[in-house]
């Protein structure tokens, strides 16, 4: 069986702090000569520590060459095991795209005054343990997705940091906002639609044209609020309308809308799946501001360089 590592932990690689991996060697010095009088021999350069080759930085965070190379690795083999092919160079992309999201939300949890300490990082390995058949299943999974412990460690403490700033974003999502009561009449091709509209014009109800195209639920859209929609032009439309309004054609990518307003609330519950798809929202504004105030440089052409 294949366990996905998004899937199972929904984590991805992070930075592993090198202080101390390149240790610098210690410094000699040559025999002084006999005669007082003579210059001392010059000592030799201290050997200079060689950086780490880093695939991506955001704000100062580097990711280290290695295990961005190890994180693409995985996002290749993940996506061949749903039956996808996919280019080293999608893979990187992808997941320059997501580790610089989640960099960026550890970040501001970190501002935010969330840290990630070591009784909550063992609780969280505990409960992953539990959750795949102990702690040697654990072990080797990991070893299975080419993880060594410090930088599983890592990672999860990073996605536990990540994790905490989506909630408190979308713990921000009110319960209950401004909605609308949608129906519509849908058609394939916009002279249909403007021929709708002439006999809507012409006093024919709303709703008896909306039965003869959908017999089902006569064009019911239900209540939605703003954010919803895939369809932009929809929404605005929508919102534009008062009860018992109906707007002109609408084009969208599905075919040709005419809208009727049946109701408006401004402090309605949302439902379950308009509050997700409204948090989801939410956390992408987020990311993209921060995109937008952050230096992020994702360079994964390095790695054909070594």
């Amino acid at each position: 069986m294949v366990i996905s590592s998004r899937k199972f932990i929904s984590l991805t690689l992070g930075l592993l702090l090198c202080a101390g991996l390149t240790a610098c060697a210690g410094s000699s010095s040559s025999p002084l000569p006999a005669a007082s009088t003579a210059t001392p021999s010059p000592l030799p350069p201290t050997p200079t520590a060689t950086p780490i080759p880093l695939a991506l930085t955001v704000n100062g965070e580097g990711v280290p060459l290695a295990e961005f190379a190890d994180e693409v690795a995985r996002y290749q083999a993940e996506q061949a095991a749903l039956g996808y092919v996919v280019s080293h160079q999608e893979a990187a992309q992808a997941v320059c795209a997501e580790l610089s999201d989640e960099l960026l939300l550890a970040q501001g949890a970190t501002q935010g005054g969330f840290q990630v300490d070591d009784a909550m990082l063992e609780t969280r390995l505990e409960a992953l343990a539990n959750q795949i058949g102990g702690k040697d299943a654990l072990l080797a999974w990991q070893s299975a997705h080419g993880y060594s412990q410090d930088e599983f460690r890592a990672a999860l403490r990073r996605q536990i940091a990540a994790a905490w700033m989506r909630d408190q974003i979308a713990s921000l999502v009110p319960r209950a906002t401004e909605q609308v009561h949608v129906q519509q009449i849908l058609l394939t091709s916009e002279a249909e639609a403007q021929a709708v509209l002439q006999r809507l014009d012409g006093g024919v109800p709303f709703a008896e044209i909306a039965r003869e195209y959908d017999p089902l639920t006569g064009g019911e859209l239900g209540w939605f609020p703003r954010g919803y929609l895939p369809e932009k032009a929809i929404e605005e439309a929508a919102f534009a309308l008062q009860p018992g309004q109906y707007s002109r054609v609408v084009p969208s990518r599905v075919g040709f809308h005419i809208l009727y307003l049946v109701e408006r609330d401004p402090a309605r519950p949302l439902s379950t799946d308009a509050l997700l798809a409204l948090q989801i929202n939410a956390i992408q504004n987020w990311l993209q501001q921060r995109r937008e105030h952050s230096a992020i440089l994702c360079t994964p052409d390095i790695m054909e360089k070594h």
